[in-house]
């Protein structure tokens, strides 16, 4: 099965809104949406000092590790994973079962005040990844078995 819908300009411009919107409530650096397969789906805030694509794929890890010990533990899920650093903090947190939400911060901004504002912005984000599964059920993308090496058959000029 997919991950993820096919994702249409829209649908992007409502996902960077709603991060747009978060940054600004929570006082967060960064904001991604990713898949739990470590694929970037879209950012925004200031990424000037950093390589994205990869902090995509480490916080899909740290999450599935995190619920990997969940599972261990007789708990059916975690939903979110912190990391707090001197500097900067990290809180990643489950959108459905397909997305991922990650915030950076600087670390004197309270986690709870990130997690409090993170939580609607999931469910908007839901929303439109639900939205965007209805518009064409079934003609998502697997983004894991993607073929880097000749994506033709993804990126075709619109008709």
């Amino acid at each position: 099965m997919a991950t993820l819908p096919q994702l249409i300009e829209e649908d992007i411009h409502q996902l960077d809104d709603a991060l747009s919107n978060l940054l600004r409530q929570s006082d967060a650096t960064t904001a991604l949406i990713i898949d739990k397969g470590g694929f970037l789906i879209t950012h925004q805030g200031d990424c000037s000092d950093l390589d994205v694509t990869t902090i995509a794929a480490l916080a899909s890890g740290a999450y599935m590790a995190n619920q990997t010990i969940a599972n261990l533990i007789q708990e059916e899920n975690f939903n979110s994973v912190y990391q707090q650093g001197e500097k900067n903090s990290m809180f990643a947190l489950c959108v459905d079962a397909n997305c991922l939400l990650v915030l950076i911060f600087k670390a004197q901004v309270a986690v709870g005040a990130v997690k409090y504002f993170s939580l609607p912005t999931a469910v908007k984000i839901a929303r439109q990844i639900q939205l965007a599964h209805e518009r064409t059920p079934g003609l998502g993308l697997d983004l894991s078995v993607m073929n880097l090496a000749n994506p033709s058959e993804l990126f075709k000029r619109k008709e």
